[in-house]
């Protein structure tokens, strides 16, 4: 893999990172016990995982820093300051990234060693789909346009079917309408409906 490749994927990482700190700032009060398309948890639930998610990649590198809970039974808990808590992680995660040489092949990842590139992209993917997730549940346009997702497609076409079978991480696949865009696509092969919406919207 080339330093340009991995360059490439710590700006995905951050876009991703951006996109969703501006989607838990944008959750209107009372808003946080929202039903979202993963069907199970609420809108806090979803920013838990995903917090304790990023903070998984970030600790798969440098071997401390695990999280404190399992990212697959978030509680939502919402306390304090979550805006600064959620970046606080996502800060640590960038810097990890960043500090890795420009040349790095493979990188450490709670999936097993990846190359640089499907690392940053599979981080940047759980970011940005659960910003997806919160965004539609909370009445809040969506963070994922063509350009993240299709960044992000690096990372579902090599490990979405394995974690999907292994796992059952993700739903099956959906069809994806002739045309659609790289954000649909990207949603439906992942198992969402792009189209979803809060009951009764």
């Amino acid at each position: 893999m080339s330093a340009t490749s991995n360059v490439e994927g710590i700006e995905l990482l951050t876009l991703s990172h951006d996109r969703l700190r501006a989607v838990a700032a944008g959750v209107p009060e009372g808003a946080w016990s929202a039903p979202t398309p993963c069907s199970e948890w609420t809108a806090a639930q979803v920013l838990d995982h995903a917090r304790l998610d990023q903070q998984a990649y970030g600790a798969a590198v440098t071997g401390t820093g695990w999280p404190e809970a399992d990212p697959f039974h978030p509680v939502g808990a919402l306390e304090g300051d979550v805006a600064a808590e959620l970046d606080k992680v996502l800060a640590e995660v960038a810097g990890v990234y960043a500090g890795l040489p420009a040349d790095a092949e493979e990188v450490a990842t709670p999936l097993g060693p990846l190359p640089f590139p499907v690392a940053a992209a599979a981080a940047a993917m759980d970011a940005a789909v659960h910003a997806w997730d919160i965004a539609v549940a909370t009445g809040q346009a969506s963070p994922l346009d063509d350009a993240l997702a299709g960044g992000a497609r690096l990372a579902a076409d090599r490990l979405a079917d394995h974690l999907r079978d292994s796992f059952g991480v993700f739903a099956a696949a959906r069809e994806v309408p002739e045309g659609a865009g790289r954000a649909e696509a990207l949603l439906a092969f992942l198992g969402r409906d792009p189209h979803w919406a809060p009951a009764g919207s």
